[in-house]
This record gives C-alpha cells, structure tokens and sequence, in this order.
C-alpha cells in the first residue's frame, strides 16, 4: 500500500457524527450544511433532464450551458476575473466538479506532490491537510492568531513568510473561513498575493463562503487584485449557497491556458458531472439569489442567538463570525475538546465536532454549525446553558 493511502489522516468530525449517529433527540451541528432541503425549484430542473433522457457521457469540462452561467454570475459579483478591467469573466475559466472536494483536489494534484510543501493558515478545514497528503506533498500549518473580541482571528504574514522554503509550492486561503468565521482583508489579500509573486508560489484560494457574510453582498475576493499572470486556483462549490450538499457539483476556476490539463485531470478522476445535476446547477446559480439571500439571513439570526446565549454565560470565549455559518468557541475549565463533544452528545444532546480535527490551535476549541432554523438555535443555546451549569 502507498504511505500517501496509508497516512491519510482520520477526521475526528467523523468520529464524533458515528458515536452520535441516530441518537434520539440529539441536534446535530457538526458538519457544515443547512438544515433546508436543496428547494424544489432546483430540484425540478434535475427532474426533467432525467425525464429528457440526459443520462449520458458528458463534456469533462461541463456543459457549456454551465460554464456560461457560472461565467455570468461570477461578471455580476465580482465584476471580472482581473483587477482594473471591464472584461467579463469568460466560460474557459471554469471547470464543473464533483463537488468543492473534487475542485480542490484538482488544484492540489495541478501544484503540488511528492516532496513538495503547501502552506495552510490553521485552525483549518481538515480536507485541507488530507489532499495535500494524499497527493504525496506536506502541509506545512501556520497558526493563525486569536484576540478575542473585536480582534478575532488574525493572520500574520510575516508567519506565513517565514514557512516559506525552497520546496514550498502554494499557500492555501480559505476565506471566509472554516471554521473560525475569519475574512481576509482587502490588505491581507493584497500582502499573500505579494508574498506569492516574490516567491513563485501558487495561491489555492477556497472562497466558497465569499456570499456567505453578514456584512455587505460579499466578502473580499483574489479577483479584486490579481492580474492576468497571477497564478490562483479557486475551488467553489454550489453546497452551501443553495443547501445542494448531497448533489456534489461544484467548480474549479484557472487560467484558460490549463484547460488541457484540467480536463485529463476530470478524465482520469470522474470523467465528468451528470447533466442532471448540472441542468440543477444552472437554475440555481440563475434563479437562487433570493434564497441565497434568505438563507444569509436566517444564519445571522441563528449567530447572533447562540452567541449572545454563550457570552452571557461569561465561560465561552469566542469571535463573533462574521463570515461563513460557525461559531468556534472555547470553554473555560475544559482542555479536552474530544472528550468534552462526547460528553455533549451524552449528556445534552448536542453534536458538536472538536477543534482538534482542525489543526494546529484548533485544540482548544468546539465547532458549532448554525445553519439550522432559529428556533432550534435557541434550544441549542438553552441546551448548552444549562449543560454549563451543571458542569
């Protein structure tokens, strides 16, 4: 067996949804999806490609009627792939996926293998490290820093610099992040991407919450910066804007020039999306934007309740998220976050993922995920409260 099989890391989220699985009453929050059905306008969509007979091999690229849309959203939020140009963005640039895992995996396998290193500012989503690692290279972690409240999380780039060495490759940036809620500034963006150039580095950017913030539409993006000769790689993903999860469709965005080499990659991995969930796809991307709307908004709600609950308790210690759908929080007295969600799933019905399974500095800390219905956000809270009173 290859050690890269074989050192696959094991995802402590896993680990606690299997002791948790079908516990009666039990609310669960550990992994990162909605609590909403994908809506059935989406759904229709998928239906009557089904019914046309779409059941076919595919384009490896996506169908052209995807990429369109995809390059027609994209123009509408972000104006065009390239700082300082009125170009729109075009249907090359894009590379339909099974998912944001399948895009990201793409990127990893396009820049980095064995022997070589790949920066991940931490606490981090786990399948960061295990795509890194299964392609043969090495995650090199950079622990962001916490403040507290107002500061929050803070990434410092002379840290990220200072990891740089000759086998380095690329730096993954997840923002807004999994799973502390951190946004990269407009300067944090500008000082990566000057580091990236000063050392020929690749930038994996995961910007799959960029609609997903609670101030303002978006959240701020490489593509307010980069130039035509910048080397990014953006993994995206249809999961979280319109609760299409189990679908697995998403998106890989790279310069046209690529293209060849994507598409042997989607060859030789997937060979290509289903049309139905693609036909899905369009008429999400076309037609959601209020329910994406909705949905940013009922996550808001449910942020605020929890976290005003836990910080009236004056033993949670958090930064209020301003981005993405997780609290991350520690809790005074309590240093084993493993045994402390196993607890949770015992002794108050909750399912939580520990921080641990996010890297370096995330050991401290539980992930709570709040996309769910305000009332039940509000049990979770009661919940929670009164577990910490009894502990």
């Amino acid at each position: 067996m290859r050690p890269e099989a074989l050192l696959s890391p094991e995802s402590g989220i896993v680990e606690v949804f299997n002791y948790g699985r079908n516990r009666q009453g039990l609310i669960p929050l550990w992994v990162g999806e909605s609590d909403l059905p994908t809506p059935s306008f989406i759904c229709e969509a998928a239906a009557r490609s089904l019914e046309a007979g779409e059941t076919f091999y595919t384009y490896q690229r996506g169908i052209p009627e995807l990429r369109t849309a995809i390059a027609a959203y994209m123009t509408r939020v972000y104006g065009g792939p390239f700082s300082g140009s009125a170009d729109p963005f075009r249907p090359e640039r894009f590379f339909v996926t099974i998912g944001g895992m399948h895009a990201l995996q793409l990127a990893i396998r396009l820049v980095a293998g064995v022997g070589d290193e790949v920066i991940v500012p931490t606490p981090a989503w786990p399948n960061f490290r295990g795509v890194v690692g299964v392609s043969g290279a090495t995650t090199v972690d950079v622990p962001m820093h916490f403040g507290g409240e107002p500061l929050g999380w803070t990434l410092s780039i002379d840290d990220v610099e200072r990891a740089v060495t000759p086998r380095t490759t690329a730096i993954v940036i997840n923002s807004p992040s999994n799973p502390t809620g951190w946004i990269a500034s407009a300067d944090d963006l500008e000082a990566l991407l000057a580091l990236a150039r000063r050392h020929d580095l690749w930038i994996v950017a995961d910007e799959i919450y960029g609609r997903f913030v609670y101030d303002g539409e978006r959240a701020p993006s490489f593509h307010d910066i980069m130039r035509p000769n910048d080397r990014i790689l953006f993994a995206q993903t249809l999961s979280k804007n319109w609760t299409m999860t189990g679908w697995r469709i998403g998106w890989l965005e790279a310069p046209e020039a690529l293209g060849p080499l994507i598409e042997n990659l989607v060859q030789y991995s997937t060979s290509g999306v289903p049309v139905p969930t693609q036909r899905a796809a369009i008429v999400a991307i076309e037609n959601g934007e209020a329910f994406l709307r909705q949905q940013v908004e009922r996550a808001k709600t449910s942020r605020d309740i929890i976290c005003d609950a836990l910080a009236a308790t004056g033993r949670v210690r958090f930064a209020r998220p301003q981005g993405a759908f997780y609290l991350f929080a520690s809790i005074t007295g309590e240093t084993d976050m493993r045994r402390l969600v196993l607890r949770m799933v015992d002794e108050a019905g909750l399912g939580m993922a520990p921080g641990g399974a996010f890297g370096t500095g995330g050991d401290p800390y539980v992930r709570i995920c709040f996309a769910r219905q305000p009332s039940e956000i509000a049990e979770v809270a009661r919940r929670f409260v009164a577990w910490l009173g009894r502990s």
